[in-house]
């Protein structure tokens, strides 16, 4: 309950990480693919129903702010499995290691990001 008064006060920019997070989402909206979404879906499925959309609102924005900075055309598993990392505690990584290798994706190009 804490973390989310914190998410509504305003930065030095006068916007609140949730204002950002919104702004991600609503400007990348027109980037996701269905299999975009699939993947979010999947990556989000541990989390506790209770808070899944919360965190998949987070992630969302991660990914869209990565997709829009790299001005893609569409949101790929890469802008996703980034957005991921980045959105997320480092504990979560070794959810995410299981579920790319089950998966049998490659998580070496992404390796840098998960030992910041």
């Amino acid at each position: 309950m804490f973390r989310k008064f914190l998410k509504v006060l305003p930065k030095a920019d006068g916007r609140s990480k949730l204002d950002w997070q919104n702004h991600w989402v609503e400007s990348s909206r027109h980037l996701w693919t269905e299999d975009a979404k699939a993947f979010l879906d999947q990556l989000v499925q541990p989390v506790p129903s209770a808070f899944r959309d919360i965190a998949k609102h987070s992630i969302a924005a991660e990914i869209g702010r990565i997709a829009l900075e790299d001005q893609a055309s569409e949101v790929t598993r890469d802008h996703c499995i980034k957005g991921y990392i980045v959105a997320t505690p480092k504990r979560d990584n070794k959810f995410l290691v299981r579920f790319l290798e089950k998966n049998q994706i490659d998580y070496q190009p992404y390796k840098h990001l998960m030992n910041k």
